[in-house]
């Protein structure tokens, strides 16, 4: 009998960007955009945007152990954001944007803090990461019109500038990773 799925948060700045490149990895059965580890009950993208909610912008994947392991979870998650970056990626600034793995078994807490660790001893990023690995905690899905953004919307100036370079980050560095009718 295999493993059942499994599900893991993550906050990696905009998640219209983060999104668009989960939704391309093999194993990864559905990615939701959201809100997490905040204190407001069923924020909205207006409260969420002043910062005062505590939330952060994530996206929920629901994968499949037996096809993609949380590590390769983990490295896209890595090279697709800047995990050195306080509370921002890019011109995105806010505690909504802060780099962070929200987990929902001891294993892939285990795992975020053991790549953490290699990747710091690796010196591959030139400051501290400062992804914040927690529990997840008062998740709520993002409003309609934020789930698929990238693909409903590709000629969108901030999808153009912003997503798209991660899509195409991800299928160079991620081919063996990516599913096969993408």
């Amino acid at each position: 009998m295999g493993q059942t799925n499994q599900t893991i948060t993550l906050g990696g700045g905009c998640f219209w960007c983060t999104e668009a490149v989960f939704v391309r990895v093999q194993g990864v059965l559905d990615v939701e955009s959201g809100y997490c580890n905040g204190e407001t009950v069923r924020p909205s993208y207006e409260q969420v945007c002043t910062g005062r909610t505590g939330h952060n912008e994530v996206v929920k994947l629901v994968y499949d152990p037996a096809q993609i392991s949380v590590r390769d979870i983990l490295e896209i998650f890595f090279v697709i954001h800047d995990p050195t970056t306080l509370n921002a990626q890019g011109n995105d600034h806010g505690t909504q944007y802060r780099s962070g793995i929200y987990f929902s078994t001891p294993e892939q807490q285990q795992q975020a803090v053991a790549l953490i660790a290699e990747l710091e001893h690796s010196g591959v990023y030139p400051r501290a990461i400062v992804t914040e690995v927690l529990p997840q905690a008062n998740y709520w899905p993002a409003e309609d019109y934020h789930q698929d953004f990238f693909e409903k919307n590709p000629g969108q100036g901030y999808c153009l500038a912003v997503a798209a370079p991660k899509v195409a980050k991800f299928c160079k560095t991620f081919a063996r990773l990516q599913k096969p009718d993408r």
